[in-house]
């Protein structure tokens, strides 16, 4: 499950920039969230899985929905405005190893050495990324903050979804993830978007990006990774994100014909998922 998660969210970045040559950031959440909803409701009302959660747990999914949907999704949508999806799949690859951070911090769990050295190993791989051999930038630096604030998110997110996900179906979370998510963005989606969106002519290979965000990476990906953290764990799954920016770019670099797998690329690759692989070694 946490591989199949791991492939959808790879791909979805390549999803995302082909969405993009004809709808902006905001109008692309809004159509992936109302979407979600629609199916999720259908969804729980035939297997007649509970959808609304305790009163008692409503301030921990009006947090979690702040992080994921509204603040990874913020960061990571704007972001992909200014970086490539190779480039963004990296940056979302180095989650894991600011969950054991955040943990330390918010669940008081203590964090070894080789988290440390990871994280190390994993800013000089995105370095290299962002630097080009004159030290300037091959990346935009916005770019890159905006990336760094989805990771942050998706971290908070993690450690979040750590508490509701031994309590409620992982359909339960997902929706009412996206229905708070939805009015977290919709001021947004409106106000910047609107006039545009309605009056854009959707085209076969705008509906079937939209279809694929919104079935593999929105809902699939979704539920079978909050499926594998109650199974094996977050730091476990968490592991299986090294997957994601070696899926992206390979799928970019097939897919879109302005991505390039290139040598630079290929060793920040390396550094960043070596990076990660040595945050989550025990010894």
């Amino acid at each position: 499950m946490a591989v199949l998660a791991m492939f959808f969210w790879g791909m979805s970045y390549v999803w995302i920039k082909i969405a993009y040559q004809y709808i902006g950031p905001f109008s692309t959440v809004f159509l992936r969230l109302s979407l979600s909803i629609i199916i999720m409701v259908a969804v729980t009302s035939i297997s007649k899985i509970k959808i609304f959660p305790h009163k008692v747990d409503l301030k921990a999914f009006l947090l979690l929905a702040f992080f994921e949907p509204f603040a990874y999704f913020m960061g990571e949508s704007l972001g992909m405005m200014r970086v490539s999806s190779s480039v963004a799949s990296i940056m979302i690859g180095t989650i894991p190893l600011f969950i054991p951070i955040f943990a330390y911090y918010i669940l008081k769990e203590r964090v070894n050495k080789n988290i440390i050295i990871g994280l190390i190993i994993s800013f000089l791989g995105i370095l290299i990324l962002i630097f080009k051999k004159d030290f300037s930038f091959a990346a935009s630096p916005s770019g890159i903050l905006l990336m760094l604030v989805a990771v942050i998110a998706g971290a908070l997110y993690t450690i979040q979804l750590k508490k509701l996900s031994s309590k409620y179906h992982p359909a339960t979370i997902i929706i009412n993830m996206n229905i708070i998510g939805l009015v977290y963005f919709m001021p947004f989606f409106l106000y910047y978007e609107w006039n545009d969106f309605v009056n854009v002519e959707p085209n076969f290979e705008l509906i079937k990006a939209i279809l694929q965000l919104v079935i593999f990476a929105s809902l699939g990906a979704l539920y079978l990774f909050i499926s594998a953290v109650e199974k094996i764990g977050v730091t476990k799954t968490a592991m299986f994100t090294n997957l994601i920016p070696v899926i992206t770019a390979i799928g970019a670099w097939i897919i879109l014909p302005d991505e390039q797998l290139d040598l630079k690329l290929a060793i920040g690759i390396i550094v960043v998922v070596f990076g990660v692989f040595v945050g989550q070694r025990k010894k």
